[in-house]
């Protein structure tokens, strides 16, 4: 699933603009563009294992309430970092959709075992003629 596929809506939404840390001058001081969004996940229907999915990928930034809490402050202007914090979350949810293959267990054949222990034993020989050369 991508991140443009995934469907929010807007009553599972809830938004706070804060005010900004880092650089930016006045700017930072006077106006609140950090934005901070939360998501209540039991509103937007996900199936039991994408909801274990996005609990392990989300965190710290999943409540025990059920919210999950993304703050977006990269930007300087409160669309950017609006729209940044709906990306976010939007691939957050994308990549929980992803299942992941399982893993197979793999033994090497009998074949490639020998022709390993041959080759161990041919770089013997090799390294065994490389000692001190005796005159007698």
């Amino acid at each position: 699933m991508k991140p443009e596929e995934v469907f929010l809506p807007e009553d599972a939404l809830s938004e706070k603009f804060l005010a900004a840390t880092g650089p930016g001058g006045q700017n930072v001081n006077k106006v609140a563009t950090a934005c901070q969004l939360r998501v209540d996940v039991y509103r937007l229907g996900l199936e039991p294992h994408v909801f274990q999915r996005l609990k392990v990928i989300a965190g710290s930034k999943m409540t025990i309430g059920g919210e999950l809490v993304i703050t977006a402050r990269r930007f300087r202007s409160q669309e950017s970092n609006r729209e940044d914090a709906r990306a976010r979350m939007a691939q957050m949810i994308a990549d929980a959709h992803i299942v992941q293959a399982r893993r197979r267990p793999t033994k090497p054949s009998r074949a490639a075992k020998a022709k390993r222990v041959d080759t161990k034993k041919g770089r013997a020989v090799v390294k065994a003629g490389r000692g001190k050369v005796s005159w007698d």
